[in-house]
């Protein structure tokens, strides 16, 4: 008769407690670490990678403006959005640390004046000189292609002075903020439907040019009742002429990325370096060829401004035209393949992990 084998035996079989000793625990809410480090680390839905057409964008974003005016929304944000979600289970934003929203505001309409105290920008899909968002006391025109940031906790309020229908990308930290990090969200409602335009249109460029007042590189901290320990990302346009510009003399003088083609940051105007906010980082990209694949743990979200092609995504392909939106999940293989040229605006939260000295990417092997 031969020998048998002896059974294996689950290691936590062997870390049986005493009844004194579970009963301690469980009636001051403790547990040991081998029952909850399985519960460590996962999330309860995974982000997908995902697009959302601008044909069904557009006919989402026609139908409510056309059925609400922004004078008859709640109080609150005040804003008539379309806000792509995640299939992955997100059910209030694009990933779980940076929210994306299409608004728009029609001709003679006002999106009232508030502040709050998560980062914001505006990038103009259709816009123009009469389109303008106030921000700290001046206009600033969106054009096509504009972005401008709007700070934490600046009143800022959006005004459609011309006679077509504004649309603009609203791009936001907040589910970072709020739900990530359950951090107390400051919001704000102006007392006036617009605040008063105390400066001149360039006054904040001016500023933060390359000439630029002593005491700029003293002042810090966010004043109202959010208090943070540094200078707000200030107000700013950046002119897409001025990017667009940028990103072609690269292309002629420069060798593209291998990942990411050629590109150009949106740099933080007080500091003159990436990030734009401290939980997100913003690109402009030119695609001419097709990418290496790559990835790394950052979300990637992608706007078309020019152009068409596919991304792949592990064994999907997201494939693109322009205004189109599409999302790359965190630790995904993948890369970019342009039919022909394209121009795409890049957005992540890749600063949050450079941030901890957390962030990580490599090639495939």
């Amino acid at each position: 008769m031969g020998q048998q084998e002896p059974q294996e035996q689950d290691p936590e079989d062997l870390l049986e407690l005493s009844d004194d000793t579970r009963s301690l625990l469980e009636s001051n809410d403790l547990r040991p670490l081998w029952e909850v480090e399985d519960d460590l680390g996962n999330e309860s839905e995974g982000l997908e990678a995902d697009i959302w057409k601008w044909e069904d964008i557009q006919a989402a974003i026609d139908g409510i403006e056309r059925d609400v005016p922004i004078a008859d929304l709640p109080p609150g944000f005040q804003r008539r959005v379309a806000v792509p979600l995640n299939t992955g289970g997100y059910d209030n934003a694009i990933s779980n640390t940076i929210y994306v929203g299409v608004q728009t505001v029609s001709p003679g309409e006002t999106a009232p004046s508030h502040r709050h105290s998560a980062n914001a920008l505006r990038f103009a899909i259709d816009g123009s000189e009469d389109m303008k968002t106030v921000v700290a006391g001046e206009e600033f025109p969106m054009k096509d292609g504009d972005l401008v940031t709007t700070p934490q906790w600046e009143w800022h309020d959006h005004v459609n002075d011309s006679d077509e229908t504004a649309t603009w990308l609203d791009v936001l930290d907040l589910p970072l903020v709020l739900d990530s990090l359950n951090t107390r969200q400051a919001f704000e409602n102006h007392e006036l439907e617009r605040q008063p335009v105390t400066k001149s249109q360039g006054y904040w460029e001016s500023q933060y040019g390359r000439a630029r007042p002593e005491e700029q590189a003293q002042e810090g901290g966010i004043p109202g009742p959010f208090q943070g320990d540094r200078e707000a990302t200030p107000p700013y346009r950046f002119s897409w002429q001025d990017t667009l510009q940028t990103l072609r003399q690269r292309a002629e003088n420069d060798e593209p990325d291998p990942h990411d083609g050629y590109s150009v940051s949106y740099v933080n105007p007080a500091t003159g370096s990436p990030p734009l906010f401290p939980t997100m980082s913003f690109r402009a990209q030119l695609l001419q060829e097709e990418t290496d694949p790559h990835f790394h743990n950052a979300v990637d979200i992608y706007f078309v401004i020019e152009g068409e092609g596919v991304t792949h995504v592990g064994d999907e392909a997201l494939e693109w035209g322009e205004r189109d939106i599409f999302v790359v999940p965190r630790d995904a293989i993948h890369h970019h393949e342009p039919d022909g040229e394209a121009i795409l605006l890049g957005m992540t939260d890749r600063p949050v992990f450079e941030s901890f000295n957390l962030y990580a990417e490599a090639e495939p092997q």
